[in-house]
């Protein structure tokens, strides 16, 4: 097996008794950490450290992952222009942050009638976001409107 020490460095190919003894001198642990290598690579280095690295990764993979949640912006197709833009801006925030954006116009009362002119609404809508972005799922009805999601390209 390859050994390695606790500074990085390579001690060469070594029987596992010889490994063994020689962590066991240095008052470290022995740690398989490629089992897959030909020959098979270990660390000599405290596991409570290892288990430490380990731990830390695992939590920053989690925070990654995290931050691709679904954001969402709900308009009404009566918004004034400025209302829009503000939350045009809210929808690029998101955008920069990695998230994935869903947008829902609310239709109430007889707007509820008028579908071609809420779907209008909505792209006008999409328009307004200046931070290039892709549609992951087209326009379709739900609540009591439309809803798109679009993702950051």
């Amino acid at each position: 097996m390859r050994v390695v020490d606790e500074k990085g460095e390579n001690l060469g190919v070594l029987k596992f008794e010889d490994a063994k003894t020689l962590a066991k001198d240095r008052g470290l642990d022995l740690i398989e950490i490629a089992p897959n290598a030909k020959p098979p690579v270990a660390r000599v280095m405290s596991f409570d450290k290892f288990r430490y690295q380990k731990e830390k990764e695992e939590k920053k993979q989690r925070r990654a992952e995290k931050a691709k949640e679904l954001k969402t912006v709900q308009i009404t197709p009566r918004a004034a222009l400025n209302d829009l833009q503000i939350k045009a801006r809210k929808a690029e925030e998101f955008l920069s942050e990695g998230h994935n954006v869903e947008i829902s116009i609310f239709l109430r009362g007889r707007e509820k009638g008028h579908k071609e002119w809420a779907l209008q609404k909505l792209n006008e809508f999409l328009t307004l976001i200046r931070t290039p972005y892709k549609v992951t799922m087209e326009s379709r009805p739900g609540g009591r409107g439309f809803i798109t999601q679009i993702a950051k390209k």
